[in-house]
């Protein structure tokens, strides 16, 4: 014990080789894993959103009608898989004539609604409470 640096007891004790092998590892073979641990993500879901207020649209929505939240025309060109504001005349399709409003409700035939690949965060069930205070009171029940 003297020809150590330090006194103190713990590390490099010789009670330390007294142990019985393997005490404090999980019984059954060692895990063989070679290269990093493969991440969990959550599954890909395809949504569709509306293009003015960003509402999650239900699956199987009417085209030709309006947002439930804000109202907005769903077959417009704001809406639409091919409106790009960098082409010509906003559209990545071969139009006759420009379409100059964007976000009103129109005829094209090119229309496709813009559909999104997302991460599924939520569960099965409401992840948001209803009412604040319902919320706020459930925590203090009895």
């Amino acid at each position: 014990m003297g020809d150590r640096k330090y006194r103190q007891r713990g590390y490099q004790d010789e009670d330390r080789e007294k142990r019985p092998e393997g005490a404090g590892r999980p019984a059954g073979p060692p895990r063989e894993r070679i290269g990093p641990r493969t991440p969990q993500f959550p599954a890909r879901v395809t949504v569709a959103r509306c293009a003015n207020c960003g509402t999650l649209l239900p699956k199987g929505f009417d085209t030709q009608g309006r947002c439930l939240r804000c109202g907005f025309e769903l077959h417009s060109c704001k809406q639409c898989i091919h409106f790009d504001s960098a082409a010509r005349w906003e559209c990545t399709k071969p139009i006759a004539a420009r379409i100059a409003v964007k976000d009103a409700r129109n005829d094209c035939s090119f229309y496709e609604t813009r559909m999104s690949s997302e991460r599924e965060t939520t569960s099965g069930g409401s992840a948001k409470p209803d009412d604040p205070r319902k919320a706020f009171e459930s925590l203090f029940k009895k």
